[in-house]
């Protein structure tokens, strides 16, 4: 690839997180049997009229705004002529003229350095249903369900260099949307899907080269490796003095290659005109301001500010700012709490790890971050121990309760009396001479065994800091004895 220098454009169909469809109030509730969820308007029977939801035009001016597009002030949808099997009007109502926003960016971090990819265009439009096909290939069927759901396209530029900076794109992309919360960004479920583009141009030249198109890839890996595939594919093909053809090509993640599907069509193909049952829609300056104060601190920026204020490394604020909801909570308990780096690696191991095994979110922990922090704090304070908090924690994010009041009812107070300590540690050496010669000898690591024996006797209440300091004194206590007598 030394004298080639990829190009990449995407296409990204975004279905948005309402309850209805676009044009009609069918439930868009994935996973409903096959064809209930269908209605004259999104069957494309003859003489229904199509209404526009409210809600899913709010959420593309809202994610226009947040990819820093501008605005069409007057939005007009558009009828794409183009047969399609799983749309019963054989027709999309999409935009094409106007569409909601235009010459966006997202700015991306890959490798430590910022670039800015440049947005073409936001629209609006109507998903198709989807196709099902029989074992032996003899059958296809098709779930109109999904007709109608309404789906945002986001359209690069032609600035993206390489397959990792597409993937980050999709991931900066994808962590930007969830923030809106306009799409679940489902990929599984096909609420987030993308087309990608890619040509490969000489280095130093402007002229670009013969672009294939792969198309409804749904994993972000997937995008990837198909880039990966299609550019050495045109470099062979372009070493080999042969060229390569406008075409769109589908990705076999089974044999890791593509294989073409059709020839490229172009916008001329599609046959846009104006769809004459919608009106054009004027967006006011006051609806711009409105949903502009809608959107949050948005992942890159969130992550500049995390690292700075709470001093944290990379690898944990990407963990963090992933999930909103996540950094939400990090953030909370941060007002009662001052030990960041503690919190943070109690929240990403402990808590999610919690959540992943009761198979919930982090939106559904009932601990409080307050009582979050107020259970670190007694860790601190050696009113109970780290090895009872990760036991107990699955206990408190699934109940509203105060961990000081679990804690005692449940008697799980830390041992901290030294006295008490002193009589559990000499039976522990007792019974465990092998171990404490070992250590005698300078075996330093079996310290670590005897105190997890005293934990065993306690079931975890013992302090280990004061446990382990007990060992050391008893053990050098024993040898000065001896040499003594």
């Amino acid at each position: 690839m030394n004298k080639y220098v990829p190009v990449i454009g995407l296409e990204i169909h975004v279905q948005l997180k309402t309850r209805s469809k676009v044009f009609c109030t069918c439930s868009t509730k994935f996973g409903a049997p096959p064809n209930t969820q269908t209605c004259p308007v999104c069957l494309g029977l003859p003489g229904v009229l199509p209404v526009l939801n409210r809600k899913a035009f709010r959420y593309a001016i809202k994610t226009a705004l947040a990819l820093n597009c501008q605005i069409t002030n007057s939005v007009r949808f558009d009828r794409k002529n183009y047969y399609y099997p799983d749309l019963p009007k054989n027709y999309q109502i999409s935009q094409y003229a106007l569409p909601v926003g235009i010459r966006g960016y997202l700015e991306i971090e890959n490798e430590g350095e910022i670039k800015r990819v440049r947005i073409r265009r936001v629209h609006l439009e109507e998903d198709a249903g989807k196709l099902i096909h029989s074992e032996d290939g003899r059958f296809s069927f098709v779930d109109y369900n999904r007709a109608g759901t309404p789906l945002l396209e986001i359209v690069t530029e032609p600035d993206i260099n390489s397959p990792q900076e597409a993937y980050v794109f999709l991931q900066e992309l994808r962590t930007t949307l969830l923030y809106l919360e306009v799409s679940d960004c489902n990929m599984e479920e096909g609420s987030l899907r993308c087309d990608a583009n890619i040509s490969l141009k000489r280095k130093g030249e402007e002229q670009l080269g013969t672009k294939t198109e792969l198309k409804n890839m749904n994993t972000f890996k997937g995008v990837r490796q198909a880039l990966e595939y299609e550019a050495h594919r045109q470099l062979m093909l372009l070493e080999d003095g042969k060229a390569v053809l406008p075409e769109t090509r589908l990705w076999d993640p089974g044999k890791q290659a593509t294989y073409s599907m059709r020839g490229k069509e172009e916008v001329e193909d599609y046959r846009y005109f104006p769809d004459p049952d919608l009106v054009d829609y004027e967006i006011s300056e006051e609806l711009i301001q409105e949903l502009r104060r809608e959107i949050p601190e948005l992942p890159l920026y969130r992550k500049r500010r995390i690292k700075e204020q709470y001093e944290l490394p990379d690898r944990d604020v990407e963990v963090l700012i992933r999930d909103k909801h996540l950094a939400d909570y990090f953030e909370q308990a941060m007002k009662y709490y001052d030990r960041p780096k503690f919190l943070c690696n109690f929240l990403i191991t402990d808590i999610l790890g919690a959540v992943n095994e009761l198979k919930s979110n982090i939106q559904d922990v009932k601990l409080h971050p307050n009582n979050c922090a107020k259970l670190l704090t007694m860790i601190d304070k050696g009113l109970i121990s780290i090895k009872i908090a990760k036991q107990i924690i699955k206990d408190l994010i699934i109940s509203d309760v105060d961990p000081e009041t679990y804690i005692n009812q449940k008697g799980l107070v830390q041992i901290s009396e030294t006295s008490q300590l002193e009589k559990i540690v000499e039976k522990v050496i007792g019974d465990n001479p092998s171990a404490v010669e070992d250590y005698r000898k300078g075996k330093e690591k079996v310290i670590g065994f005897l105190v997890g024996e005293v934990m065993k006797l306690t079931r975890g209440k013992a302090n280990p800091g004061l446990v382990n300091e007990i060992l050391r004194d008893k053990i050098k206590q024993e040898v000065q004895d001896e040499k003594i007598n």
